[in-house]
């Protein structure tokens, strides 16, 4: 059986999570914070979220999982058109919603669970990176009703775990980023209207008194 490897309260876990449901696959779901000597066999920069296939192979990284699922197992509910083209722009939302939204919110994260200000000079860094790539996510997500149309693709179920994120950079830069992105209310509505999301959410909620626990405990926070 496949294995999947991190916490419910990590988003990038949230994403593969998401896509596994999504395509009817077993899984067993194996809880990770932190890495030790066993799990850098798995992830060898141990993070989270890793995979070993039913095979046992290993991999890490939520776009290698991701790609891998829809590689092995094409016919389960596919996350990515057909098209060539059309795959490459799905790849590219997807590329921008991890390099320019999410990671560039992520490092806000760690003043948001020490309850710290933000330094000045680190908001402006982020909110410069956040309107880019709003700006950029604008000019290549449709929400008709998916981002790229009609049809549930890999970058929806990407963009769902990142705007989390980029709604903590906004909450503690005191501007509302998410609204800034076109069609996004309606879309978030209907992504969370689904069985397999109410799912990940609430699972999600249960793991955050683990988290934080460990959290406590590896940084006295």
């Amino acid at each position: 059986m496949i294995k999947l490897y991190g916490f419910s309260y990590s988003n990038y876990y949230n994403i593969v999570k998401h896509v596994l449901l999504h395509k009817g696959l077993p899984f067993e779901e194996v809880q990770q914070f932190g890495a030790d000597d066993a799990y850098l066999e798995i992830s060898p920069l141990g993070k989270v979220p890793a995979m070993t296939t039913e095979h046992g192979e290993c991999m890490s990284e939520s776009t290698v999982c991701c790609d891998y699922l829809e590689d092995a197992y094409p016919f389960n509910s596919p996350l990515y058109p057909a098209d060539d083209y059309d795959r490459a722009r799905v790849r590219q939302v997807i590329k921008v919603s991890e390099l320019y939204l999410e990671l560039a919110g992520r490092r806000l994260i760690p003043f948001s669970i020490s309850k710290s200000p933000v330094p000045d000079a680190l908001a402006k860094e982020v909110s410069d990176a956040l309107t880019k790539g709003i700006a950029a996510l604008n000019s290549l997500a449709e929400f008709d009703p998916y981002v790229m149309g009609s049809k549930l693709t890999m970058a929806d179920i990407y963009l769902r775990y990142v705007v989390g994120v980029v709604a903590l950079a906004g909450a503690l830069l005191e501007r509302d980023f998410v609204a800034e992105i076109d069609g996004i209310e309606d879309w978030q509505e209907m992504m969370a209207d689904t069985d397999i999301a109410r799912k990940v959410d609430a699972d999600r909620e249960a793991n955050g008194p683990a988290f934080f626990a460990y959290i406590k405990e590896r940084y006295g926070m």
